[in-house]
C-alpha cells in the first residue's frame, strides 16, 4: 500500500543508506569546513518518507552527501554549518528525528557511490509494473463493483509516483522536485478523497461486490508485487533507493493479502461491508501520505 502513507504499509515504498531512493548526484563542492551527523529518524520506513526528507532539507544548510539507511531508520549527511540546522529542518516532519553524533568530516566521507545502471532499470521496472496493474485494478474494480479493488489500483498509482518522482529527481535543482512531489501529493489527495466519497456513494446506494473476481484480481496484485520483489532482492543491500523499494513492496504485499481477505469474507458473508472497510483503510492511507506531502514548505 502506498502510504504513500506510509505508516503501516511500508510501510508503505523508493524504501538505506537507503536502499535506493533517488540517486544522488556528484557532490557539489562547497567552501566551507564540513561535518559529518548521523541521525536516527524511527518513523523513517519508506520511499515517500525519504523525499520529504530530501524536499526539507534542500533549502537548509549546504549539503555535499545524503545517504539514508531505511533498515535502520537512520540518515547520514555530509554538511556545512551546524547538525543543529539540520535537526531543525527535520523535526516538523513529525519522524522523531534526533542527532546520534557528528563530526568533522574526511576526504573518504565527501566520496559519493555511483548508482548502476542495473539498479536504474530495477526501478524502471518497477514503475512499469505498477502502472500497468493500476490500469487493470481500476477496470477490474469498477467491474466488480469493489471499493476495494478501486483503493488498491490508488495504492499502485501512488507507488508509481513515488518509484516515478525517485528517477524524475535524478539531476534537477530542489526546487523542481519539490513541485514535483506537490503535484504527486495533490493527485494523491484527489484521487484519496474521490475513493472515499466513492465507498460513502456505494454504502448510501447499496452495491453487490463480486468477492471471487476480487480475490482473482488481488491474487494478481500479489504476483505483481511478488514479482516486484524478486526484481530488486538483487539490488536490496545496494543502495538507499534499492532497499527502501524492497520494503515498499514488501508491505504491498500486506495490501494485496487484505484484499484476498475482504474478497474472501464478501463471498462467504455475503455482505459487502468488508470490502468498503478494506476500501476506506487504503484510501484512508493514502490520503495521510498525500497530506503529508502537501505540508512541507
Amino acid at each position: 500500500m502506498n502510504d504513500t502513507s506510509c505508516q503501516g504499509r511500508c510501510s508503505c515504498s523508493d524504501p538505506t543508506p537507503t536502499a535506493a531512493a533517488a540517486p544522488t548526484p556528484a557532490a557539489p563542492a562547497i567552501d566551507a569546513p564540513l561535518s559529518l551527523s548521523r541521525f536516527a529518524i524511527p518513523g523513517m520506513d519508506c520511499p515517500a518518507e525519504e523525499q520529504l526528507i530530501r524536499m526539507a532539507l534542500a533549502e537548509g544548510p549546504a549539503l555535499a552527501r545524503l545517504d539514508f539507511d531505511l533498515e535502520r531508520r537512520e540518515l547520514t549527511a555530509c554538511h556545512a554549518d551546524e547538525a543543529a540546522a539540520l535537526l531543525a529542518r527535520l523535526t516538523p516532519l513529525g519522524f522523531g528525528a534526533r542527532l546520534m553524533e557528528t563530526r568533522p568530516a574526511t576526504a573518504a566521507d565527501l566520496t559519493q557511490p555511483a548508482q548502476a545502471a542495473p539498479e536504474a532499470r530495477a526501478l524502471k521496472q518497477l514503475l512499469a509494473i505498477n502502472a500497468l496493474m493500476f490500469g487493470v485494478e481500476i477496470l477490474a474494480g469498477w467491474w466488480a463493483q469493489s471499493a476495494g479493488l478501486l483503493a488498491d489500483a490508488l495504492d499502485m498509482l501512488a507507488d508509481a509516483a513515488v518509484y516515478g518522482l525517485a528517477l524524475y529527481a535524478v539531476g534537477h535543482a530542489p526546487a523542481l522536485q519539490r513541485r514535483a512531489a506537490r503535484l504527486s501529493g495533490a493527485l494523491q489527495l484527489l484521487l484519496a478523497l474521490g475513493m472515499l466519497a466513492e465507498v460513502g456513494r456505494r454504502i448510501f446506494f447499496g452495491a453487490e461486490p463480486l468477492g471471487d473476481a476480487m480475490m482473482g484480481v488481488a491474487l494478481l496484485a500479489l504476483l505483481a508485487n511478488v514479482a516486484c520483489l524478486l526484481l530488486i532482492s538483487r539490488h536490496r543491500h545496494g543502495g538507499a533507493h534499492m532497499q527502501a523499494s524492497f520494503i515498499f513492496s514488501a508491505n504491498d504485499v500486506i495490501a494485496n493479502l487484505g484484499v484476498i481477505l475482504a474478497g474472501a469474507l464478501v463471498f462467504w458473508l455475503e455482505s459487502p461491508w468488508p470490502d468498503w472497510l478494506i476500501g476506506t483503510l487504503i484510501g484512508l492511507l493514502v490520503l495521510h501520505g498525500a497530506w503529508r506531502i502537501l505540508k512541507l514548505r
